[in-house]
Order: C-alpha cells, then sequence, then structure tokens
C-alpha cells in the first residue's frame, strides 16, 4: 500500500534535482553577467523617481549576496519555462489522460501569463516607488541599501508573477471538475475579502493607496479566473454529453 505512495516521494525527489539543476544552469551566466542585469533590471523601476534614489551598500558582504541574489532571480525566469514543465508533470500521473493532452498548453500558458505578471508588477512598480519616496518631502536624500532594495523587487515581481497563474490554475481545476464558475461566483466576495487582507500583509506600506494597487488587479485576475472557468466547463459538457 506505501508502494504507490513512495513512487510519488521519488518522483517529487527527482522533479526537485531537475529543478535545482535548471536552476544552476540558468544562474551561472546571469551571475557572469549581473553588471547588465543591474542595470536594465534593478536599476529600471527608479527611472521616474525624483530625486533617483542612490544604491549603497553598508556590509562588506553585501554586494556578494546581491550577486546571488540576482543570478538566482534572473536565472529562476530563464528556467521558468523548465520549472512549470516539471510542476505540470509532476501533477499529470494524477490526472486523467484529458487533462493530460493539456500539459503543454497549459505550461506555455503558465510561463507567459509568470512573465505577464512581472511586467505589470515593472509598469506599476516606478510609480509605487515614486510614490513612497514623494512622503520624504524633498526633505531627506533617498538611499537604498542593495540587498533590500532588490529582495523587496524580487518580492513583487514574484507576486504578482504567481497572482497572473489564477486564470490557469481556474483551467485546470475545472477541466478536472473541482470548481465551477457558479462556485467561484458564489464565493466571490470572500475572495474579496482575502485579496485584500492578503494585499495588507504583502504590501511594504498600510496605506490605502497601496493595497488597492495590489489588491484590484487580484480582483480583475479573479473575474478573469470566473470567465476562463465558464469557458473551460461550457467546452466539456458536450463531450461529456456525449
Amino acid at each position: 500500500m506505501n508502494a504507490p505512495f513512495l513512487s510519488h516521494l521519488e518522483e517529487l525527489r527527482w522533479t526537485l534535482l531537475r529543478c535545482i539543476i535548471a536552476l544552476m544552469v540558468c544562474a551561472i551566466p546571469c551571475g557572469i553577467f549581473w553588471q547588465h542585469i543591474y542595470e536594465y533590471i534593478a536599476l529600471w523601476p527608479l527611472h521616474l523617481s525624483d530625486p533617483v534614489p542612490q544604491i549603497i551598500f553598508t556590509a562588506p558582504t553585501d554586494a556578494v549576496y546581491f550577486i546571488i541574489k540576482i543570478a538566482l532571480f534572473t536565472g529562476t525566469l530563464l528556467a521558468s519555462p523548465f520549472l512549470f514543465f516539471q510542476l505540470w508533470h509532476f501533477a499529470a500521473p494524477g490526472l486523467y489522460q484529458k487533462e493530460k493532452a493539456v500539459l503543454v498548453p497549459v505550461v506555455i500558458c503558465s510561463t507567459l501569463c509568470f512573465f505577464a505578471g512581472i511586467a505589470f508588477c515593472y509598469v506599476f512598480l516606478p510609480l509605487f516607488l515614486r510614490f513612497l519616496i514623494g512622503f520624504a518631502g524633498g526633505l531627506m536624500e533617498p538611499l537604498f541599501r542593495v540587498n533590500e532594495y532588490f529582495s523587496f523587487l524580487i518580492r513583487m515581481c514574484l507576486i504578482f508573477g504567481m497572482a497572473f497563474e489564477l486564470p490557469v490554475i481556474s483551467f485546470v481545476l475545472s477541466r478536472m471538475g473541482l470548481i465551477t464558475p457558479a462556485f467561484l461566483i458564489r464565493y466571490l466576495r470572500h475572495a474579496i475579502v482575502i485579496i485584500f487582507i492578503a494585499a495588507a500583509i504583502l504590501t511594504p506600506t498600510v496605506d490605502i493607496l497601496s493595497q488597492l494597487l495590489f489588491g484590484i488587479p487580484l480582483v480583475l485576475l479573479y473575474g478573469i479566473s470566473i470567465l476562463v472557468s465558464g469557458l473551460t466547463v461550457s467546452r466539456l459538457l458536450p463531450a461529456n454529453s456525449s
């Protein structure tokens, strides 16, 4: 009876190992060219700030930790198609054959949605940073510690990247018959409350504007997930009835 569980555990071990190897392979060149990545990825969200913050490090090891962070983060972005493939492939043995057939399209959509979330973050983040820096009213010079700033940037990118996976998750769960559009609509008010609680926890400030900037896109994504679920269920009904 434990054989299937042990087999699944072994597959999980190999899945994690393949993901780690892919991440390391992609992170190495990112670490080599970290200066270009720093200029075009790390500094770009600050371009609308007035004044533009100065990036500093205050400990001898800060620069080393920053290079490791930037290599791992951008390596994750490069490896994301393979990582999503491994994730969904690991889940595929527990799905029916009709769900396995959409594995590749789901991987492609997951990757596109992930990058769409990061792109949205890069549109929203410069305005958000300008708003936060504006609290000083020009009376203080903004100095950002490199690791604190880049950790903030990574966290925001990952939050939006994973949040944009909601429609893909809705599609998969709808195909599995675990959710329906009626279920999502029924719990819409609960979802909105949870979204804004998450916004209050995840955003770096407690002001209402930050929570709205984070919460409204998630509510819209939840609405898109309802539409995706409805389209998925409507396409499955004729097949099930036949």
